[in-house]
């Protein structure tokens, strides 16, 4: 049975609502499953409030994303069982919040200058739809629904916000990984580092584990490499971690299509996971 730990919705990135994942999961044959939202608690307090959904077992959960400022990249992990009411992690996602919208904001004026039929107000108006914050992604749905873009994350995606001379790039700064670990901390969630070949972050997530800084590793996920899968499993078993699965789930929000399921956690690790969480909990 096992579960889909790592999905998005309109409450982030992802283009779905949240109620329509449990469906989802539920006919993938999945018990379990995380929605886990950037930066956002509507995610977490969803899944306390509703533990079950259309007979799957929700976790609670929240992507965090921190960047390693020594190696110069973006660094995601996902908090799972956070205490919903942590101040220092409400602190974290209204900062995250406000500094995605004002550079995406500014993304979208001067996308109202390339675009004379698109307007600011109505990415506004998908964001309040959801969790009341832009995205990248806001920006190109927009712009794929009034016939101005080829796809959400297809070649003019790439022009416009490309990581290398994308015309209207303007990303928002992150907090440092160690700042991210001390919010989980203080959360008392479970701290798990995700796809850490999207962003080049294996030599990050061994210094981190023989540090005992994070509890577990995502390993099936559809963009690790199998030949990283090989050594987080080593790494995991060496430092003790937890391994998780999690098809990355955005909807229609993705280059290609990645339905939800595909990549799982097991039983048993997901057993781990919340063992875990119960122990923190009484910490």
């Amino acid at each position: 049975m096992a579960g889909d730990l790592h999905t998005h919705t309109t409450w982030s990135d992802g283009a779905l609502p949240a109620c329509v994942l449990p469906r989802l999961a539920a006919r993938a044959g999945l018990s379990w499953l995380a929605i886990s939202d950037h930066d956002t608690l509507h995610s977490v307090e969803y899944a306390y409030d509703e533990p079950v959904a259309e007979g799957v077992n929700l976790i609670p959960a929240t992507e965090l994303t921190a960047f390693d400022y020594r190696r110069g990249r973006q660094a995601h992990i996902l908090c799972y069982w956070p205490d919903r009411n942590s101040p220092e992690l409400a602190a974290h996602c209204n900062t995250m919040a406000a500094r995605r919208n004002s550079a995406y904001i500014q993304s979208a004026k001067e996308l109202e200058e390339i675009y004379p039929q698109f307007r600011l107000e109505d990415a506004r108006r998908m964001a309040d739809a959801g969790g009341g914050v832009i995205f990248k992604s806001t920006l190109m749905r927009v712009l794929y629904e009034y016939g101005l873009a080829d796809g959400i994350y297809q070649q003019d995606y790439k022009a416009l916000f490309g990581a290398r001379g994308g015309k209207v790039l303007h990303n928002p700064e992150y907090e440092p990984v160690d700042k991210v670990l001390a919010v989980i901390k203080a959360a008392r969630g479970v701290a798990v580092f995700a796809h850490p070949s999207v962003y080049n972050s294996m030599e990050l997530v061994e210094e981190l584990a023989a540090a005992g800084r994070i509890d577990g590793v995502e390993i099936e996920h559809p963009r690790n490499t199998p030949e990283d899968k090989e050594t987080l499993r080593r790494m995991a078993e060496h430092y003790g971690l937890v391994t998780t699965g999690g098809t990355d789930f955005h909807g229609l929000h993705a280059g290609k299509p990645r339905p939800l399921g595909i990549c799982r956690s097991t039983d048993e690790e997901i057993g781990r996971l919340n063992e875990l969480a119960n122990a923190k909990k009484k910490q």
